[in-house]
């Protein structure tokens, strides 16, 4: 951790979120940021063993701590939690988190564009009231209710190294596909996006574009693309409509190119849809694209990696309050960054 998140940087942030402190505490902001980071990475340990790990760990340009110090209990390191907040977590995960990869990374980049991915996933929170009202309960049976409430993650990544470059969370009810737009503040013109069939629509191409990022994405197999003009390399150019609320504040359809391909499975057929901005044939010809289109499912693999591997808990989350939720999720993103890196 101490390689990729500095002292300096969790102490401008505390001081930007006025959680700086003047005075030495038993328990200061800079090392209960700390310590929300490697939650994750003994994940199976009490607060107190892990508090303990770290310290150990950690060099003196971080703890600072005086010659007799004693290992808080379990109350101090949750008030200390709460008075932390949220807000430093997640400024220092925007402040840090970047794509890292270069020319020499395997599978970074296509024609010249670094490959970004973007995915949703939910996970599961304790079952308090607090966790409950704010995130709420995914659907059931008549008469049942889900074991957890869950907290819905939206995540941006560079799929050569699985770093994830941004990250938004919320409520279970609220979809993917509505934080996936929020997700695009993190796009540039240098960029190649790719996400699945549930992220289309004419508001993500729209979105993208007005980046000046490219994207190659998956349709769903209900949405209709007639053929505008037929290409040389067996794509297609049509046309995306607007929705009627992108109708209404003056969006007009937008030029897409269609790549239909089908692969084999378990002796079977199967079509795939693909929308892309690359109009150039030559350097993106639709068998390279349909080839290619298989990166975004690094994707995948990063959230095993994050939910499965790193953590491993039967319940992610720890936390009994939406705040220190929030907290300890940007806590395990950044911990994610940190290994990755």
């Amino acid at each position: 951790i101490q390689t990729v998140i500095s002292p300096e940087a969790i102490n401008e942030e505390l001081e930007k979120s006025n959680s700086f402190e003047k005075r030495q505490r038993k328990l200061p902001a800079s090392l209960v940021v700390c310590l929300i980071i490697a939650m994750s990475l003994w994940s199976s340990d009490s607060m107190g063993t892990v508090l303990q790990n770290l310290v150990n760990g950690l060099n003196k340009q971080w703890t600072k701590l005086g010659q007799y110090w004693q290992n808080p209990n379990s109350s101090s390191i949750t008030i200390a939690r709460q008075k932390l907040g949220c807000q430093v977590m997640s400024r220092l995960f925007n402040s840090i988190v970047r794509p890292r990869a270069t020319v020499e990374t395997s599978g970074a980049f296509l024609g010249g564009l670094r490959v970004m991915a973007i995915d949703g996933t939910v996970i599961d929170v304790p079952d308090s009231k607090a966790n409950a009202r704010v995130f709420g309960y995914p659907g059931s049976r008549k008469g049942t209710r889900a074991a957890f409430p869950k907290a819905r993650v939206v995540l941006l990544i560079e799929t050569g190294t699985h770093l994830i470059t941004d990250a938004l969370m919320c409520p279970y009810r609220i979809g993917e596909r509505v934080r996936g737009l929020k997700l695009l503040r993190s796009v540039n013109k240098s960029m190649l996006l790719m996400w699945d069939r549930g992220f289309h629509s004419y508001r993500m191409v729209n979105a993208t574009l007005t980046q000046g990022c490219q994207y190659l994405g998956r349709v769903p197999a209900n949405v209709k693309f007639p053929a505008h003009q037929d290409l040389d390399d067996g794509s297609y150019l049509s046309w995306i409509n607007p929705d009627r609320k992108s109708k209404k504040k003056g969006s007009t359809k937008i030029l897409v190119r269609v790549i239909e391909y089908t692969i084999e499975m378990d002796g079977e057929l199967k079509t795939y849809r693909l929308v892309t901005s690359l109009m150039d044939l030559a350097l993106f010809p639709a068998l390279f694209l349909a080839e290619q289109y298989h990166q975004r499912w690094e994707i995948e693999n990063t959230i095993d990696e994050l939910k499965t591997h790193l953590l491993g808990r039967k319940t992610p989350i720890r936390s009994l309050n939406p705040r220190e939720v929030v907290q300890e999720i940007y806590g395990w993103l950044l911990g994610h960054y940190a290994i990755r890196s």
